[in-house]
Order: structure tokens, then sequence, then C-alpha cells
């Protein structure tokens, strides 16, 4: 399943084809080729047998504290107010400050005795299920770059996306939906759309923005503009034309390429007008399982991001590849939980956000038998400091942090790795960003070096040169 952009020794069946100059052969062929340029790889070209189908990802956009979730730290408790007793990296507003405890009381849930803070106490229910790493690392404080690195890989634009790159190594599973949605609850992480560029790949592996947010239709402009006759004739065509131009491009040409992706994205586009007004309407979900998600809350941002994780599900049961949740705007003008002044406030409402909504939608992936073969991810793109910014805040740590995984064969019941005592750096079975997208990639089957894209005269890759499989965390390895 190595894929490649223009390699010339790397053709594939389509090309092989055109070039053949068995020119009724491609075009009796070219309905079914058609369906996905991804099908050429599909899931019997996987590198290895995997553990997952799909990748949920729950992006906590801002950074959560880890010694304030997932990581207690008794010490840090008896230091707090002391000054901090070790060196300090510099921090994004050097307003460092003493030791600061955390506001949060920690308790041991399930038969795994795993800890957790009493802000999730909703998640607390499926402790069993979750694999806690708390050695995670990255290599930027600053939002933009942090945002870029967890999405690409990279710390500024122009590199492919994980789900950009996971449509392209798999494909979709429905040809109705793109591979890559991004549930939109009206706040974009710091760098924009670009966390969710396909960059070099092909323009049908970028990232969907759903919008699940102003009230209005999830994808604009959804709705066809005429009737459905009229309709068929305008796109047919489009498709001759298309088709056309396309044939007077030279084969395995990057031009070729753009234009059968844009070919595709429009094909797409024309499915999805049927399949996203039944993918948004609820009527079919009952309201017990809605108010368990928290669709009928009090709390407006509650339901809001409970509305987001219903429509994560109806897209994951759908084939869809690669699910992202933005976090919902109005907690903060941006980055929820970036708290720098008053963290206890910050954090409980941001938890009382998404706690309940997650749970549910955990609970549900397991009731209808899809948690075993997708992988959820939840990760802020940074932690926050042991100490305090300015009095009551946590300024920006890329040194030690958590995140955890549940589901698609990620071992349950489990914390890996440690940071030190204050819970400033991970100290212990460390987890950079490259390892992280290598077992995610290995999850699905795939080896992180051999997924490869030519362009620009190199062969590039999501995890770069770096990146090692932590298997550790695996059910299988």
């Amino acid at each position: 399943m190595i894929r490649s952009g223009v390699l010339p020794d790397r053709i594939s069946r389509r090309h092989a084809l055109q070039r053949s100059g068995l020119g009724m052969s491609w075009l009796a062929c070219a309905s079914l080729l058609s369906e996905s340029s991804a099908k050429e790889v599909g899931d019997t070209g996987r590198h290895h047998q995997s553990t997952a189908d799909r990748v949920l990802f729950l992006f906590m956009d801002g950074g959560p504290s880890q010694v304030d979730t997932f990581d207690p730290k008794p010490e840090l408790q008896e230091y707090d107010g002391k000054p901090f007793p070790a060196s300090i990296d510099a921090t994004q507003f050097d307003q460092n400050g003493k030791c600061f405890g955390s506001p949060f009381r920690f308790q041991k849930y399930g038969d795994s005795g795993l800890e957790i803070s009493e802000l999730f106490p909703h998640l607390s229910k499926y402790a069993d299920d979750l694999c806690v790493i708390r050695s995670m690392k990255s290599e930027f404080a600053e939002h933009s770059q942090a945002c870029m690195y967890l999405h690409t890989g990279f710390a500024a634009q122009g590199r492919p996306s994980m789900g950009a790159w996971l449509g392209y190594g798999l494909g979709t599973e429905n040809e109705q939906l793109p591979s890559y949605v991004v549930v939109h609850g009206g706040l974009l992480p710091i760098g924009g759309p670009e966390n969710f560029s396909s960059a070099f790949l092909p323009a049908v592996y970028s990232g969907s923005i759903f919008d699940s947010f102003s009230g209005g239709e999830l994808v604009r402009n959804i709705t066809p503009g005429v009737d459905v006759s009229s309709q068929r004739e305008l796109l047919n065509y489009l498709n001759r034309e298309d088709q056309r131009f396309l044939r007077q491009q030279p084969a395995l040409s990057r031009e070729y390429q753009m234009i059968e992706s844009a070919i595709k994205s429009y094909e797409t586009a024309g499915k999805m007008q049927t399949s996203v007004p039944e993918l948004a309407d609820f009527s079919g979900e009952s309201a017990e399982l809605l108010s368990r998600y928290g669709v009928d809350s009090k709390d407006p941002l509650t339901a809001q991001y409970a509305k987001e994780c219903v429509l994560a599900r109806r897209l994951l049961e759908r084939g869809v590849r690669y699910v992202e949740v933005t976090c919902v705007k109005g907690v903060r003008f941006i980055a929820p939980w970036d708290d720098h002044d008053n963290l206890e406030g910050g954090h409980r409402r941001n938890a009382n956000v998404v706690d309940q909504p997650i749970a549910a939608l955990l609970g549900d992936l397991k009731d209808r038998g899809l948690l075993d073969r997708t992988l959820v991810v939840f990760a802020g793109e940074f932690g926050r400091t042991p100490f305090a910014q300015g009095g009551k805040g946590r300024d920006h740590n890329p040194q030690g942090f958590s995140i955890w995984m549940a589901g698609g064969g990620v071992r349950g019941g489990m914390a890996y790795g440690a940071t030190d005592a204050f819970g400033y750096r991970a100290v212990e079975n460390v987890v950079s960003m490259h390892d992280l997208h290598a077992t995610i990639l290995h999850a699905l089957g795939i080896d992180h070096e051999r997924l490869t894209y030519r362009w620009g005269g190199r062969d590039f890759r999501l995890t770069d040169v770096h990146g090692r499989v932590v298997r550790e965390v695996l059910k299988q390895v």
C-alpha cells in the first residue's frame, strides 16, 4: 500500500489502462474505477492486520491541564503556594508564579482503578475503556504551531492533515460522503482550515467542514437550485466536458491529478445532496438517547456539543474514515481550554460542556458494536504548567501532558508513561507527536514509514523521518 504521487514505477491500474491504448476498455471500466481512487488500495491492501477502521478525534482546543484532568500529582499538592523547586523553561507569557496544586479531587474508577479528575463524572464511568497517555510531548508552546503539529506533524502550513493521510491511504467506506469530516461547533482551532488541509495530496482528501453551529445547512448550498431532471442534464454535460479536458492531460502529470481530484470532489458533492439531509435528520433518534447525550441540556453549550457528538456517531456508522469534533463557540473567544487567568472556573466550564456528550458517545458506540473498530482520540495541542501564571491560571506546557485513546484495539483501563513529580516534564516512556501519529496509523493497518507521497522531488509522510509505534498501548501488536 505504498501510495505515490507521480513516481513512474508505481503506476496504478487506472493509469495502466489509460496508457495501454485500450481506450474502449478504459471507458468500460471508468465507472467502476471512478468509485474511489483509494479503492486501488482498499482495505485488503493494508500493510498488516488492523484493529480499527476509522478514527474519531475529539480536539480539546487550547490545551487542557494534565495535572487537573488525568495526571494526579500529590507532591504538587504539598508544594501548593511554594516556589517551584525545579528549573523552568521559557513560557509563553513569562508570568511564572508559585506551585499551583490542583483545585480538583482525583478518584480511582472502574476495575482498573484509573485515576480521573472530578471534572469528568460521566466519562469516569468508562475508565476501563480509556488508555491515558501521561507522557505526551510536543515541540511547540504557541497555539498555531502546536495545533498544526498535532494535526499534520509539522508546525507550519503546507502539510496534509492526519485525516487527509488516512483518506489517501484507505479511501472511504461510503461513496456518498467525504472520507474526512470536521464537525464544526462554531470555533475552529488557531490556524483555521489549514489544520484540515490535504496540502499536496489530492484535494478530494481535504477535511470537509460540516457546520453544526449556525442552524443552517450542514454544508453550504447543498440543496439543489433546480429540479432533479434539469440538474442531471447539467451534471452529465459537465462530466463529459471534464472528462474531455482530463484526457488532454499527460497521464501521471500533476495537472492530470489535480483535474481528476476536482472531478471526484464534484461527484462527491453531488452525492452529498441526497446523503447530507438524511444525515442531519435526527428524527429517527430516540428522545431517550438524545437526552443521554445532552441535546436537551439547559446549558446551550452542552446541548451544542451534544449535537456535534450525535452527528459524529452518525458519520462514523455511515463509514466516514476520519471524523474530528471541534470545541463549541461561547466558552472563550478562542481556544476554550486556554485558561491563563482562572483555571478552576474555565476548566469546570469546559469539562461540563464535553463530559456528558463524550461519555454518551462512547456508550453509544459500544452499544452499536462500533467502538471495537473505532479509534477514539481525546487530545489538546499541549498541556499546562504546574506552577501558576499570575495567581490562578496556568501557562502553556508542551514538555509533558496527557491525552487518552479508547476503542480500536487500544488497551483500556491503563495509564502509560509518566511526568515528573510535579507533572511538568514527561520522563518515562515519552510519546512524541510523531509517535502518536505512527500508533494511530498502525491501528488502521498502516506502516507509517511506507505511506508516502512524492512531492517536490522527495517522498513525504505524516511522521516525516521520525515516529515509533507505541505497541505497549495496543492489544494487538
